[in-house]
């Protein structure tokens, strides 16, 4: 499996979303070396944040819609930003296999959560995490974004701080 390359066409869709005034995160399916699915981050511009459009989840629900057999221990998401806990939770019930990620959300990341901790559903999962794989391309999306003045989301946040503080 070549990371850098499917991390390269996350941030494609990463490119996509910044440009269209959204926080910039981009998601890839990939199954047998092939893209299955692709998302980018939605609802973030304008007063009223949608906190349900997810790069991942506009993916996964993309790759419901092709309703393709695969072995879901197989499938990869590659995603610019460390999934949150609503996108981690997705993609465990979901099946996929590997999440890959550039960018770490130390604000609401949630791959570091402990999932022995939780009920068997989530404790025998048997997902694999690789993170920071072209950790610096994503992070100057997120420079981007947050030193636009015409983007409020997240402003001000300990992402953003952190973010500009590299």
């Amino acid at each position: 499996m070549d990371y850098e390359h499917f991390m390269g066409k996350a941030l494609e869709q990463a490119r996509k979303a910044l440009s269209a005034g959204e926080f910039p995160v981009g998601s890839v399916i990939v199954y047998q070396n092939r893209i299955l699915a692709t998302g980018f981050r939605k609802g973030t511009s304008g007063d009223f944040p949608n906190e349900m459009d997810h790069a991942e989840i506009i993916a996964l629900k993309q790759l419901i819609d092709l309703k393709v057999n695969t072995d879901k221990n197989r499938v990869f998401l590659f995603t610019t930003l460390e999934p949150c806990m609503m996108c981690l939770g997705a993609m465990i019930l979901s099946g996929i296999g590997e999440i890959v990620y550039a960018y770490e959300d130390i604000m609401g990341g949630g791959t570091k959560c402990d999932l022995t901790k939780l009920t068997p559903l989530y404790k025998n999962c048997r997902i694999s995490i690789v993170p920071s794989i072209l950790r610096k391309d994503s992070l100057e999306l997120f420079k981007a974004f947050f030193k636009n003045s015409k983007n409020s989301y997240w402003r001000g946040s300990l992402l953003a701080e952190y973010t500009l503080s590299q």
